[in-house]
């Protein structure tokens, strides 16, 4: 079997997640991804070489085409019945990711978000604290994502005294409101809990 997965363009991570899928897709056989910058031919490099794939690069016109070779069925490409959420708490505590520039911080907070709906499973609860709750509100640009998991069953709880600081109670689009005392009890009752 072969499968191609044009990916020029793309933000990451869409090139590893759209790469990923395709070679779970294939039992045997040849999966060519090509990308248009380094860091992209990198991590899909990366992420194919993980899987215990066998991986050809070649260079075409100014783009990257991976060629990935998956020999044989894995273990780790059956799908599984898991359950769709784990017992982690995310806690969010502002709209943008890292530190330094925040406009690299807001590019960043996407696609983390972009890369969680596509992660299972989910984490159990998502917290949402201090200018996180912006996150949660008009206006943001990863409400989608926020439903997506939502609807997957993962508890979205900003912080009533957070909305209220930053006046965005009566905006509040996904999830619902919280108090300190709830977001100190889920994170103490989670085996794992992941801070951003």
């Amino acid at each position: 079997m072969r499968l191609e997965v044009d990916a020029r363009g793309m933000q990451c991570p869409k090139p590893v997640i759209e790469t990923k899928k395709a070679i779970e897709k294939v039992n045997k056989g040849t999966i060519t991804t090509i990308v248009d910058n380094d860091i992209a031919k990198e991590n899909v490099s990366k992420l194919a070489r993980s899987l215990s794939c066998d991986v050809d690069i070649r260079e075409v016109d100014g783009d990257y085409h991976i060629n990935i070779y998956k020999e044989i069925l894995q273990k780790d490409f059956i799908p599984k019945n898991i359950s769709s959420t784990k017992d982690m708490v995310i806690v969010i505590g502002k709209d943008c990711m890292g530190q330094g520039s925040e406009q690299l911080g807001q590019v960043l907070i996407k696609g983390y978000f972009y890369t969680l709906t596509e992660t299972k499973p989910y984490p159990k609860a998502i917290l949402f604290l201090n200018s996180g709750v912006k996150l949660t509100t008009e206006g943001s640009e990863v409400i989608d994502h926020i439903r997506k998991l939502e609807s997957e069953g993962v508890e979205v709880l900003s912080c009533g005294t957070c909305l209220d600081y930053f006046k965005l109670k009566d905006k509040l689009i996904v999830g619902g409101v919280t108090n300190m005392y709830t977001i100190v009890e889920k994170m103490h009752d989670a085996k794992n809990t992941i801070s951003i």
